[in-house]
């Protein structure tokens, strides 16, 4: 059964270098990044396919590092939690039953809190990478603070059918085969995509795989600042790469719509998209 899809954006970024950043404008005024969302209506429930950021870290902006207050210049504001955004679409928070995150940052899942009763699915490497904390990028990246509450961790490794040139896909066995987990690693250790069977047909939220829209058309594409911090901040580049090449020969083929979390033009044609549906 083919997955009713809201476009969320749970969080908002406005660092300095918009040309840089998003590719327009100049090169001192404020960027946009969004942190995009999906929110599933389900048989079994609400399911969120990540989390953006939570109520608390945008109520209290000492709760994330100085990166994201200063060089990220989050917009702190609870109306955009994932949760106050769900409220305002008419229904229960308490009726998300499942997240499934494509990985741990905060602007990824520092909103789990937000959700204490959800069952979490997320990839074993990630599960680990983020408990265990080993290096000095992990221990930035992965807050405690936001699994600190019983969390029902629901871990699944590499292993299924291969899926539209992905050697493995996982479905998720709570949620039927309307949802899958699809490696990606790169960016973090267990970084995933998360496939949905929707009713224009599949759709893969690639998370952090890619930052922009132009990266899917030739490698290096993107605004250079961005392809930049991509680099930066990824466990594996190597790995990334590969995948990221991976993500442009599916988006060619034109079989699967793909998007990213952070690229403001891509949540636009999603929400305008839906609106006309």
């Amino acid at each position: 059964m083919a997955l009713k899809v809201h476009h969320l954006s749970a969080g908002t970024m406005c660092p300095r270098g918009r040309r840089l950043i998003n590719g327009d404008g100049g090169y001192l005024e404020h960027a946009r990044l969004c942190c995009h969302v999906l929110l599933l209506e389900t048989a079994a429930g609400l399911v969120l396919i990540d989390t953006g950021f939570g109520v608390p870290d945008l109520s209290r902006p000492s709760r994330l590092p100085k990166a994201y207050q200063l060089q990220l210049a989050v917009h702190f504001d609870p109306v955009d939690a994932a949760r106050s955004q769900i409220q305002s679409l008419g229904f229960d928070p308490e009726d998300v039953r499942h997240i499934v995150v494509t990985h741990l940052d905060p602007d990824h899942a520092g909103g789990l809190v937000d959700f204490p009763h959800a069952t979490v699915h997320l990839h074993l490497r990630e599960h680990d990478a983020a408990m265990a904390r080993r290096s000095f990028i992990e221990r930035q990246r992965y807050l405690h603070m936001h699994w600190s509450h019983p969390v029902s961790w629901m871990t699944h490794e590499t292993v299924g059918e291969a899926w539209h040139g992905f050697s493995s896909a996982r479905a998720i066995p709570e949620l039927g085969d309307d949802l899958l987990l699809i490696p990606l690693h790169g960016h973090t250790h267990g970084h995933s995509g998360i496939a949905v069977h929707t009713s224009n047909g599949w759709l893969l939220h690639c998370g952090d795989a890619y930052f922009h829209h132009a990266e899917l058309e030739a490698p290096g594409a993107g605004p250079g600042g961005l392809m930049l911090f991509e680099r930066m901040i990824a466990m594996d580049d190597k790995v990334r790469r590969t995948n990221q090449a991976r993500l442009r020969t599916l988006h060619q083929g034109g079989d699967v719509r793909l998007l990213c979390s952070h690229d403001p033009v891509e949540l636009s044609r999603c929400q305008a998209e839906s609106a006309g549906a």
